[in-house]
């Protein structure tokens, strides 16, 4: 049985103001990050205020750098006319590859401002798990967005975003959602497997692997997001998932050694 969505993605409206539900899931991954981040360094012994600082320059670097991946990569030509558009986040665009550098940028400043410091691969580590569960509800929020869609299909799954058009599409948000949180659940079961102590580097490449390789598979099911992409083999998000893939490859294997 087909869906039929058509989901009003504001939640309130005052004059030029609005509440999006974007705006209030993206913030909701956070919280619900900090929230797991702060059990998982108390049960480890670590100050909550490390767990604050690590989620303010996380989500800072997270913004930066998925708004500039988004406009360097996905519409370049646009926003190399209009460069103050890049400001304009509230119209949406943001990228994951970027999102997740500029995660890592915002953790490694974050562990050179800890006293004393903390090991910058170990705060990577322990940020996976909150990470993973946060891209859980940025994709599902993609979903109240009717972004972000998927190629045409004639599986019963099917959801028509009547507010694009009367296609039946993969609901390929949802794909990444559920897999971020299978993810998510693998990535905490391998944290406690190892009595909180994994080898280091093992959960970021675990993350970097599992989560760039659905990225490259889902893909596959997508409409092409960046204009000129259309004549190529691959997709930008697939040739920007390889990178990760490689990284994640060879922090697994530093972990075993």
């Amino acid at each position: 049985m087909l869906i039929h969505w058509n989901f009003d993605p504001i939640l309130i409206a005052v004059g030029p103001l609005s509440i999006r539900w974007y705006g209030i899931l993206f913030v909701a991954a956070f919280i619900i990050g900090h929230a797991l981040l702060a059990r998982m360094l108390k049960a480890e012994g670590v100050p909550r205020e490390n767990a604050d600082r690590l989620l303010l320059y996380a989500l800072l670097g997270t913004i930066a750098g998925a708004r500039l991946a988004h406009c360097l990569f996905y519409n370049p030509q646009y926003y190399l006319a209009h460069p103050l558009a890049v400001l304009r986040i509230w119209e949406g665009g943001l990228a994951s590859h970027g999102g997740a550098v500029g995660m890592i940028i915002g953790i490694w400043l974050s562990s050179r401002a800890t006293t004393p410091r903390a090991p910058f691969l170990w705060l990577l580590d322990r940020a996976t798990v909150p990470a993973a569960f946060g891209a859980v509800l940025v994709r599902v929020a993609n979903f109240l967005n009717s972004e972000i869609l998927g190629r045409p299909t004639s599986g019963r799954w099917g959801v028509v975003f009547e507010s694009v058009d009367q296609v039946p599409r993969h609901p390929v948000q949802l794909y990444e959602a559920a897999a971020y949180f299978i993810i998510g659940l693998a990535l905490h079961t391998i944290y406690r497997h190892f009595n909180r102590r994994p080898s280091s580097g093992l959960l970021f490449g675990s993350f970097l692997l599992l989560v760039f390789s659905v990225r490259i598979a889902v893909e596959f099911f997508k409409v092409p997001q960046a204009a000129y992409e259309s004549a190529q083999l691959f997709s930008v998000g697939q040739y920007l998932s390889l990178p990760f893939l490689v990284l994640g490859a060879a922090y697994i294997l530093r972990s075993r050694r």
